[in-house]
């Protein structure tokens, strides 16, 4: 795909103070909005510094103080720059005849699971006609904040810059509900509370770099049929033949071939944690081996289900229910993409 490069041209203006944090905030958005708009994957600007809004380090839903010589909060001044909160921007979409959860989300350029995740009464495939649903300006979920988390918080918790997420949610002080863009819901993603970061489990990623995700955890359309299917890990691109890596310390559970997994590796870690290496090639451990972060334990490739070379990855986690998908973007550095 072409690289786009863009260069913005600024003729230098003095101005007071007060009005670099309006002029900061203003070309920021500037520029989010037309990536988002122009699917930008490159945009150069020259020669300018951006300075966004800078979301305040307190726990949500503590109060402001404030000493008498001290400069009035910006609350104002930036909340009337802010754009209104993305939750408080819905869409109501009345269902017609013939419409899906596909259809609809296609309608407003979103993933099916966006809308799953916002209707809970959509997540059974059924859309009744009439049925009001409700849609979000972009691709994200809904998440009820935990008392005393701050903006940075949650920002590191899903892994989404803390001044753009303060910015997405209107500049609120004290939300107890707020938007996070970019991230899949899942059936087993909770609504409330941060994500649980496991990252002294996993230290290392499951190939020699860093690879494009080819599809995402989570429900996702099926390129051969208009359904729904729920996608269980993370497929990353990669040539056959690649060493596949174990991405922490564990015990080797199975080696083998299975069905639309192919040949598969599965790895038991501590915290009731699982790993799943799939579409394999090659396998080169065996069941029982003890394993470390970085260790070589099999190649890319394209067995079961899979139209090219590929790794298909997962994290699993042990509950009264068996082994349960859990995203592995919580879990792993560097899967989003």
């Amino acid at each position: 795909m072409t690289q786009l490069q863009t260069t913005i041209s600024i003729t230098p203006v003095i101005v007071g103070a007060d009005k670099l944090q309006s002029i900061a905030v203003v070309f920021l958005r500037f520029i989010q909005v037309m990536k988002m708009r122009n699917g930008f994957l490159n945009l150069l600007i020259l020669p300018v510094v951006l300075v966004g809004v800078v979301p305040p380090d307190r726990a949500l839903g503590q109060p402001t103080t404030s000493t008498t010589n001290a400069a009035p909060a910006p609350t104002k001044q930036t909340g009337d720059l802010c754009p209104q909160p993305a939750l408080s921007r819905l869409t109501r979409h009345r269902v017609a005849a013939g419409e899906t959860v596909i259809t609809i989300a296609q309608q407003y350029s979103l993933i099916p699971a966006t809308l799953m995740g916002l209707n809970p009464n959509l997540r059974e495939g059924n859309v009744p006609v009439g049925t009001e649903v409700l849609v979000p300006p972009y691709n994200g979920i809904r998440v009820e904040v935990p008392s005393g988390s701050s903006w940075r918080d949650i920002a590191a918790a899903y892994g989404v810059r803390a001044d753009a997420l303060y910015e997405i949610n209107g500049c609120q002080d004290n939300p107890r509900v707020v938007f996070i863009p970019g991230i899949n819901w899942s059936p087993n993603q909770p609504t409330t509370g941060l994500p649980s970061q496991s990252s002294a489990v996993f230290t290392g990623y499951p190939l020699p770099a860093t690879a494009s995700v080819l599809t995402a955890y989570g429900w996702q359309a099926s390129t051969a049929t208009t359904e729904l299917v729920f996608h269980s890990g993370v497929d990353l691109a990669a040539e056959r033949g690649t060493p596949v890596l174990a991405v922490g310390g564990g015990t080797v559970a199975f080696v083998g071939e299975q069905g639309a997994y192919g040949n598969l590796i599965v790895i038991n870690h501590a915290e009731g944690l699982q790993t799943r290496y799939a579409q394999l090639d090659g396998m080169m451990v065996e069941v029982g081996q003890r394993v470390n972060a970085g260790d070589r334990i099999g190649t890319v490739g394209s067995t079961g289900v899979a139209n090219a070379p590929h790794l298909h990855f997962e994290v699993r986690s042990n509950s009264n229910l068996g082994w349960v998908a859990q995203d592995p973007v919580d879990y792993v550095r560097n899967l989003r993409f």
